[in-house]
């Protein structure tokens, strides 16, 4: 994991040389690493753009920014990925420490998007394709609640084990739904 990543995070710099950070961090990771258990899935879809809004599979997704990111793509990405229970039992695990808490939190964040890192970069793999920027729900005017259209298109509970709750947040709560626009 990228440590300059989780110093950001932290809201450090990361030219941070403070050996006790260094090694909590580093602890973090190798608990991390041993008992998260990453899954991801993906699906390509025809789609539509316009001025403010992505339709896909005669579901709109209102949101106009979301809409700049995929100008011109016939084609999208939508993704899903976490690093399963394990990772919110790490958290429940260093709840009285704060330190331990707020550095596992940024150690999991770091993770998690290295995983969708990771996934982005097999969907160009296998497809032979560039995406763009990932773009998820509760960014800018995405409304969270479009969480359950992507629920609705592609299977994320039965393959990663992620479910949504009535508020629209995701059990692992280190889990992530994004859009990728296909060039």
């Amino acid at each position: 994991m990228d440590k300059k990543e989780i110093l950001r995070y932290l809201l450090t710099r990361s030219t941070v040389q403070d050996e006790a950070l260094n090694s909590l961090i580093d602890e973090i990771i190798a608990e991390a690493q041993q008992s998260c258990t990453p899954k991801s899935i993906y699906r390509i879809f025809d789609c539509s753009v316009s001025e403010d809004a992505l339709t896909v599979c005669e579901k709109e997704f209102k949101s106009r920014r979301l809409a700049q990111n995929l100008a011109g793509c016939k084609r999208v990405a939508i993704m899903a990925a976490t690093l399963g229970t394990p990772g919110d039992m790490l958290l429940r695990l260093h709840s009285s420490e704060g330190a331990k808490l707020v550095t596992t939190q940024a150690v999991l964040a770091a993770y998690i998007e290295e995983v969708c890192d990771g996934l982005q970069a097999e969907i160009e793999r296998e497809n032979n394709v560039k995406t763009r920027q990932r773009y998820s729900p509760g960014y800018f005017d995405l409304d969270i609640s479009e969480q359950k259209k992507i629920f609705e298109l592609v299977d994320i509970t039965k393959r990663c084990g992620i479910t949504l709750t009535d508020s629209f947040q995701m059990i692992p709560t280190k889990s992530v739904t994004a859009f990728a626009g296909i060039e």
